[in-house]
Protein backbone atom coordinates (compact mmCIF):
# COMPACT_ATOMS: atom_id res chain seq x y z
CA UNK A 1 0.00 0.00 0.00
CA UNK A 2 2.85 2.39 0.82
CA UNK A 3 4.38 1.89 -2.64
CA UNK A 4 1.03 2.71 -4.23
CA UNK A 5 0.41 5.85 -2.15
CA UNK A 6 4.02 6.98 -2.66
CA UNK A 7 3.67 6.66 -6.45
CA UNK A 8 0.49 8.73 -6.46
CA UNK A 9 1.93 11.32 -4.05
CA UNK A 10 4.88 11.86 -6.43
CA UNK A 11 2.37 12.85 -9.10
CA UNK A 12 0.30 15.08 -6.82
CA UNK A 13 -0.19 15.20 -3.05
CA UNK A 14 -3.08 13.05 -1.83
CA UNK A 15 -5.50 14.35 0.75
CA UNK A 16 -5.84 12.49 4.04
CA UNK A 17 -9.45 11.47 3.24
CA UNK A 18 -8.32 9.96 -0.09
CA UNK A 19 -5.51 8.03 1.59
CA UNK A 20 -8.05 6.75 4.12
CA UNK A 21 -10.39 5.74 1.28
CA UNK A 22 -7.57 3.76 -0.31
CA UNK A 23 -6.79 2.05 3.00
CA UNK A 24 -10.42 0.99 3.32
CA UNK A 25 -11.11 -0.01 -0.28
CA UNK A 26 -7.93 -1.31 -1.90
CA UNK A 27 -7.76 -5.07 -1.99
CA UNK A 28 -4.74 -7.33 -2.50
CA UNK A 29 -4.63 -10.27 -4.88
CA UNK A 30 -1.79 -12.75 -5.25
CA UNK A 31 -1.75 -14.56 -8.58
CA UNK A 32 0.44 -17.33 -9.86
CA UNK A 33 2.40 -17.39 -13.09
CA UNK A 34 0.03 -18.04 -16.04
CA UNK A 35 -3.08 -17.18 -13.99
CA UNK A 36 -5.59 -14.90 -15.72
CA UNK A 37 -7.02 -11.64 -14.45
CA UNK A 38 -9.28 -11.30 -17.48
CA UNK A 39 -10.35 -13.38 -20.46
CA UNK A 40 -12.19 -12.42 -23.65
CA UNK A 41 -15.94 -12.18 -23.21
CA UNK A 42 -15.66 -10.98 -19.60
CA UNK A 43 -15.87 -7.37 -18.50
CA UNK A 44 -12.82 -5.84 -16.81
CA UNK A 45 -14.21 -4.65 -13.50
CA UNK A 46 -10.90 -3.99 -11.72
CA UNK A 47 -7.85 -1.82 -12.28
CA UNK A 48 -4.68 -3.36 -10.89
CA UNK A 49 -1.48 -1.87 -9.51
CA UNK A 50 1.46 -4.26 -9.71
CA UNK A 51 3.23 -4.35 -6.39
CA UNK A 52 5.41 -7.31 -7.37
CA UNK A 53 5.61 -9.32 -10.57
CA UNK A 54 5.03 -9.05 -14.30
CA UNK A 55 1.73 -9.15 -16.23
CA UNK A 56 0.95 -9.15 -19.94
CA UNK A 57 -2.04 -8.40 -22.16
CA UNK A 58 -2.56 -10.31 -25.37
CA UNK A 59 -5.20 -11.28 -27.90
CA UNK A 60 -5.58 -14.10 -30.39
CA UNK A 61 -5.29 -13.39 -34.11
CA UNK A 62 -5.92 -16.49 -36.16
CA UNK A 63 -4.12 -19.10 -34.08
CA UNK A 64 -1.38 -16.76 -32.85
CA UNK A 65 -1.06 -14.91 -29.56
CA UNK A 66 -0.26 -11.23 -30.05
CA UNK A 67 1.25 -9.61 -26.96
CA UNK A 68 0.13 -6.02 -26.72
CA UNK A 69 1.72 -4.88 -23.45
CA UNK A 70 3.82 -5.89 -20.49
CA UNK A 71 3.52 -4.20 -17.13
CA UNK A 72 5.79 -4.64 -14.11
CA UNK A 73 6.21 -3.39 -10.56
CA UNK A 74 4.93 0.14 -10.14
CA UNK A 75 2.67 -0.05 -13.21
CA UNK A 76 -1.07 -0.29 -13.60
CA UNK A 77 -2.65 -3.00 -15.74
CA UNK A 78 -6.14 -2.96 -17.19
CA UNK A 79 -7.85 -3.91 -20.41
CA UNK A 80 -8.61 -0.27 -21.25
CA UNK A 81 -11.55 -0.73 -23.67
CA UNK A 82 -13.21 -3.26 -21.39
CA UNK A 83 -12.61 -1.41 -18.12
CA UNK A 84 -13.28 2.18 -19.15
CA UNK A 85 -16.29 1.34 -21.33
CA UNK A 86 -17.47 -1.56 -19.13
CA UNK A 87 -17.85 -3.86 -22.11
CA UNK A 88 -16.67 -7.37 -22.91
CA UNK A 89 -12.93 -7.74 -23.36
CA UNK A 90 -11.29 -9.02 -26.53
CA UNK A 91 -8.00 -9.66 -24.75
CA UNK A 92 -6.45 -11.75 -22.04
CA UNK A 93 -4.64 -10.27 -19.03
CA UNK A 94 -2.28 -12.88 -17.57
CA UNK A 95 0.54 -13.10 -15.02
CA UNK A 96 3.95 -13.80 -16.55
CA UNK A 97 5.43 -14.25 -13.06
CA UNK A 98 3.93 -14.90 -9.64
CA UNK A 99 2.59 -11.45 -8.81
CA UNK A 100 1.09 -9.42 -6.01
CA UNK A 101 -1.49 -6.86 -7.08
CA UNK A 102 -3.53 -4.13 -5.45
CA UNK A 103 -6.84 -3.31 -7.05
CA UNK A 104 -9.91 -1.11 -7.07
CA UNK A 105 -13.20 -1.72 -8.84
CA UNK A 106 -14.57 0.42 -11.64
CA UNK A 107 -17.25 1.84 -9.32
CA UNK A 108 -14.67 2.70 -6.65
CA UNK A 109 -12.53 4.52 -9.20
CA UNK A 110 -15.53 6.50 -10.43
CA UNK A 111 -16.33 7.43 -6.82
CA UNK A 112 -12.74 8.65 -6.36
CA UNK A 113 -12.93 10.83 -9.48
CA UNK A 114 -16.21 12.34 -8.32
CA UNK A 115 -15.32 12.91 -4.65
CA UNK A 116 -11.55 13.58 -4.58
CA UNK A 117 -10.78 16.28 -7.12
CA UNK A 118 -6.98 15.91 -6.75
CA UNK A 119 -7.30 12.47 -8.30
CA UNK A 120 -8.53 13.93 -11.58
CA UNK A 121 -5.03 15.33 -12.17
CA UNK A 122 -3.39 12.06 -11.07
CA UNK A 123 -5.70 10.02 -13.28
CA UNK A 124 -4.99 12.25 -16.29
CA UNK A 125 -1.24 11.85 -15.81
CA UNK A 126 -1.51 8.06 -15.44
CA UNK A 127 -3.72 7.79 -18.52
CA UNK A 128 -1.27 9.98 -20.46
CA UNK A 129 1.58 7.63 -19.46
CA UNK A 130 -0.43 4.61 -20.63
CA UNK A 131 -1.27 6.33 -23.91
CA UNK A 132 2.38 7.20 -24.53
CA UNK A 133 3.40 3.57 -23.93
CA UNK A 134 0.79 2.50 -26.45
CA UNK A 135 2.11 5.02 -28.97
CA UNK A 136 5.65 3.77 -28.35
CA UNK A 137 4.59 0.22 -29.21
CA UNK A 138 2.95 1.47 -32.41
CA UNK A 139 6.18 3.27 -33.28
CA UNK A 140 8.16 0.04 -32.67
CA UNK A 141 5.82 -1.84 -34.97
CA UNK A 142 6.19 0.70 -37.78
CA UNK A 143 9.92 0.04 -37.90
CA UNK A 144 10.38 -2.05 -41.01
CA UNK A 145 13.28 -4.19 -39.90
CA UNK A 146 12.88 -6.71 -37.10
CA UNK A 147 16.42 -6.06 -35.78
CA UNK A 148 15.53 -2.38 -35.39
CA UNK A 149 12.39 -3.25 -33.44
CA UNK A 150 14.36 -5.55 -31.14
CA UNK A 151 17.09 -2.94 -30.65
CA UNK A 152 14.50 -0.37 -29.62
CA UNK A 153 13.00 -2.80 -27.12
CA UNK A 154 16.43 -3.52 -25.64
CA UNK A 155 17.14 0.21 -25.35
CA UNK A 156 13.76 1.15 -23.86
CA UNK A 157 12.94 -1.95 -21.78
CA UNK A 158 16.20 -3.77 -20.97
CA UNK A 159 14.84 -5.25 -17.74
CA UNK A 160 11.90 -6.83 -19.57
CA UNK A 161 14.20 -8.59 -22.02
CA UNK A 162 15.70 -10.47 -19.06
CA UNK A 163 12.34 -11.43 -17.54
CA UNK A 164 10.25 -12.40 -20.56
CA UNK A 165 10.21 -15.69 -22.46
CA UNK A 166 11.44 -15.33 -26.05
CA UNK A 167 8.02 -16.29 -27.43
CA UNK A 168 6.41 -13.28 -25.70
CA UNK A 169 9.10 -10.89 -26.94
CA UNK A 170 8.74 -12.22 -30.48
CA UNK A 171 4.96 -11.88 -30.31
CA UNK A 172 5.21 -8.31 -29.01
CA UNK A 173 7.58 -7.39 -31.85
CA UNK A 174 5.45 -9.12 -34.48
CA UNK A 175 8.14 -11.62 -35.46
CA UNK A 176 8.66 -15.37 -35.16
CA UNK A 177 10.76 -16.94 -32.41
CA UNK A 178 13.22 -18.16 -35.05
CA UNK A 179 13.70 -14.62 -36.32
CA UNK A 180 14.25 -13.38 -32.77
CA UNK A 181 16.82 -16.11 -32.19
CA UNK A 182 18.69 -15.12 -35.39
CA UNK A 183 18.64 -11.45 -34.39
CA UNK A 184 20.00 -12.23 -30.95
CA UNK A 185 22.73 -14.51 -32.27
CA UNK A 186 23.81 -12.10 -35.03
CA UNK A 187 24.06 -9.13 -32.65
CA UNK A 188 22.79 -6.94 -35.51
CA UNK A 189 20.89 -4.77 -33.11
Amino acid sequence: MEQFVSLLNRIHPLSSPLIQFFKEKIKTQNILKRQFLLKPGNVGREIYFIKRGLVRSYYIEGKQEVCSKFMREGDFIVSAPSFFEQKESYEFVQAVEDSQLLYLTYDELQYIYKNFTEFNLIGRILITKAYLLSEQRLFFMRMKQAPTRYKMMVEHFPQLILRLPAKYIASYLGIGEETLSRIRSSRRY
